[in-house]
């Protein structure tokens, strides 16, 4: 093979980046925000250890350091970081977190103090938000139709990999440095991909959806020229023009008036809150977070608990290549069902193990009806929420209604990660894991009545027909 037709598999003959290149960066680039999302929730269980030997942590102050990223941090993140999207860009606002995940994390590595720990953590936390919206968000909008299942996934991939890699860089470090100062090395560490997603994104264009919204039409069909193969570049920014006149035409030139005048489009925000809501009703919290004091509760020693748990990570990675892998042959709607359902089921399984007596084969139950649930949410939820998530919504409203659904996702979030011990208490684990059941129960009826198919059409194409299925004619029957 000749060096010239070597090189026209990497640059076009305008001499651009070959679109697959060009989209292989981007996604590269941007998913670095879901690989720090991952990383900056899972690193502080191994650090608060150290922690507290360092700060003399009490449960109140841990219970701080914990949550902090998530609520406030994560949730104002996510209810801003959408309309800020909207106003600045794709591009800028990914720029910007890239720029507090770097300030957050050298704020908590060299922390003098709990306050300014919790401080660091909340910074962190906003970043964690905004790129948990805007990923997905750029991702879809840049993605060619037929590959933005599998684009936008990556992120979840990213994702998984970053509480992974937060879990062996922790046992890595404590066992390099023997010293409680380690925990600043396991907070520090996230500086790394922190500068690649800030340097990297001033790399790259905002998507054409944003460009066209703001009627930069010469940049919209630019980008589109760069991400899509020439074929396509024409259908899609008729398209993309073609909705985004009709819009500013009909007086769609901000949010509030766009929700106003269009009733369906506030039916279609109350869809998007309740299934991202429905994501963290699965149970998967009380995995990721509790899965080692489950287990040890349930009867395994202290480090079966914690190997065990290790498990469970690596089997998050697992699952998500494989639903990567079935996104190319099965509708996201399915997906939802088939998970929605194994899930209740997995829950269903862990309430009659809990009814056994206590035994070394129980906690082995437990340990597999955990791993199941954490199957099926990976394998067909994961891989299909936030990918929903950012092809649900129209463009005008796109970026608000993506950070509506995610504020609603992180509150949950806190919310379950903060009540399951104390319901377990409560109530015991059987009226837990029953709550569970029935809720994701719901949640697959929910998605069975209101979700509709969105794969291998593009995102102008499902607005039209969203607008039907959610105006006051139209049926809500999928």
């Amino acid at each position: 093979m000749s060096n010239n037709s070597l090189s026209a598999k990497v640059l076009t003959k305008n001499g651009q980046e070959d679109p697959r290149t060009f989209l292989f960066r981007l996604t590269m680039i941007a998913s670095l925000g879901g690989l720090l999302f991952g990383f900056d929730t899972g690193v502080i269980a191994g650090a608060l250890v150290y922690l507290q030997e360092d700060f003399q942590l009490t449960p109140v102050t841990e219970g701080l350091v914990v949550t902090s990223l998530l609520f406030p941090g994560a949730t104002a993140g996510a209810l801003l970081g959408g309309p800020i999207a909207d106003r600045v860009g794709r591009k800028k606002s990914l720029v910007i977190a890239g720029v507090i995940f770097v300030i957050g994390t050298v704020i908590c590595a060299l922390a003098p103090s709990i306050a300014i720990l919790v401080a660091g953590r909340i910074a962190l936390g906003y970043a964690v938000g905004v790129a948990s919206v805007v990923v997905p968000l750029y991702l879809a909008e840049m993605a060619p139709a037929s590959q933005r299942g599998r684009i936008v996934t990556v992120n979840q991939l990213m994702l998984v990999i970053g509480l992974f890699l937060a879990f062996v860089i922790n046992a890595v470090l404590a066992n390099l440095i023997q010293d409680t100062v380690v925990w600043r090395y396991m907070l520090g560490i996230a500086l790394i991909p922190a500068v690649g997603l800030l340097l990297g994104m001033l790399t790259l264009p905002d998507t054409p959806r944003w460009y066209a919204s703001k009627q930069m039409w010469s940049e919209a069909k630019g980008t589109l020229q760069r991400a899509h193969l020439a074929d396509r570049v024409e259908d899609e920014y008729k398209q993309i023009k073609g909705i985004v006149e009709a819009d500013h035409l009909e007086g769609k030139v901000s949010v509030l008036a766009t929700l106003r005048s269009e009733p369906w489009m506030k039916r279609l925000v109350l869809v998007g809150i309740i299934l991202a809501i429905a994501q963290q009703t699965t149970g998967i919290n009380v995995v990721m977070y509790y899965a080692p004091t489950v287990l040890e509760n349930s009867g395994l020693t202290r480090s079966a608990s914690l190997l065990a748990s290790v498990t469970v990570g690596i089997a998050m990675i697992v699952f998500t290549v494989v639903g990567m892998w079935i996104l190319g042959l099965m509708g996201r709607r399915k997906m939802m069902l088939l998970g929605f359902g194994g899930v209740a089921a997995s829950h269903l399984g862990l309430l009659f193990t809990y009814l056994l007596p206590e035994s070394t084969l129980r906690s082995y139950l437990i340990l597999l009806f955990m791993l199941l649930v954490t199957a099926f949410m990976v394998t067909f939820l994961g891989t299909t929420g936030f990918l929903v998530l950012s092809e649900l919504f129209p463009l005008p409203i796109r970026g608000f209604a993506m950070g509506a659904a995610l504020g609603g996702l992180w509150i949950a979030n806190s919310l379950i990660s903060f009540l399951f011990p104390i319901l377990a208490e409560q109530f015991g684990s059987v009226a837990v894991f029953s709550g569970f059941m029935v809720l994701n129960l719901l949640a697959a009826l929910f998605a069975f009545r209101y979700i509709p198919e969105t794969k291998g059409r593009t995102l102008e194409e499902l607005e039209v027909e969203l607008r039907g299925r959610y105006s006051d004619a139209a049926t809500t029957q999928p």
